[in-house]
C-alpha cells in the first residue's frame, strides 16, 4: 500500500477478500509495473515487494483499463 501511495497515481484502493485464504489487492491508476529488487543493508526503501514475496503464497500484477492491481 505504501508503494502505491508513494509512487502510484490516484485513486488508490485497497481490497481485502477473506475466503480460505486472505487476498489483498492494491489498485492504483499508474500502468507502470512494479519490479522486485533487493535493497542493500543501509537502504531506507526497496523492501516492500520482497516482503510481500516472502510472506505471500503468491503475488502478481494484473493490468486493467484504469491502471493496475497488485
Amino acid at each position: 500500500m505504501t508503494n502505491a501511495i508513494r509512487y502510484g497515481k490516484g485513486p488508490i484502493r485497497l481490497r481485502m477478500i477473506r475466503q480460505a485464504t486472505l487476498i489483498c489487492e492494491v489498485f492504483d491508476a499508474s500502468s507502470t509495473a512494479p519490479h522486485l529488487r533487493r535493497a542493500r543493508t543501509f537502504d531506507e526503501g526497496g523492501r516492500g515487494l520482497l516482503l510481500v514475496a516472502q510472506l505471500a503464497n503468491r503475488w502478481g500484477t494484473r493490468h486493467t483499463r484504469e491502471g493496475k492491481v497488485i
